[in-house]
């Protein structure tokens, strides 16, 4: 059963559509202002590092079933855990841009918040050194 009207399209995604979304899936051309907020919002590196996680679920819920000591496997969930975000923030860019160009976004889209405060650190430092 669905919760939006007839004749509206979803704004947002459902649980299963943000799943995929995390996996890389594209969503409706009707959320493509949820995607921009997603993914240039004040928010969106805490968003990618928990959307980045999504995928690894099942390994480190395998992780957690190999035989030995709790603490050696929650060391090889916190291993695992470590690299997936250290690759996770090394790829935040790159994969911002594929996600904005999937959805039909503009790849260099920035944070307009971002934008206006470079643009007045640029603003007072060319007029604090002369430099145009």
């Amino acid at each position: 059963m669905s919760t939006v009207p007839a004749g509206k399209q979803r704004t947002s995604p459902n649980p299963l559509q943000w799943l995929g979304y995390s996996f890389g899936r594209k969503l409706p051309d009707s959320m493509q202002e949820w995607v921009r907020n997603d993914l240039i919002g004040d928010w969106a590196v805490p968003r990618h590092l928990v959307r980045s996680m999504v995928p690894f679920l099942p390994v480190f819920a395998v992780f957690m079933l190999f035989p030995g000591p709790w603490a050696l496997r929650a060391s090889m969930v916190l291993l695992g855990v470590l690299l997936a975000l250290f690759y996770s923030v090394s790829y935040m860019a790159q994969n911002r841009s594929r996600r904005l160009e999937r959805h039909g976004l503009p790849a260099d889209l920035e944070n307009p918040k971002k934008v206006t405060r470079h643009d007045a650190e640029k603003a007072a430092y060319d007029k604090l050194y002369g430099h145009s």
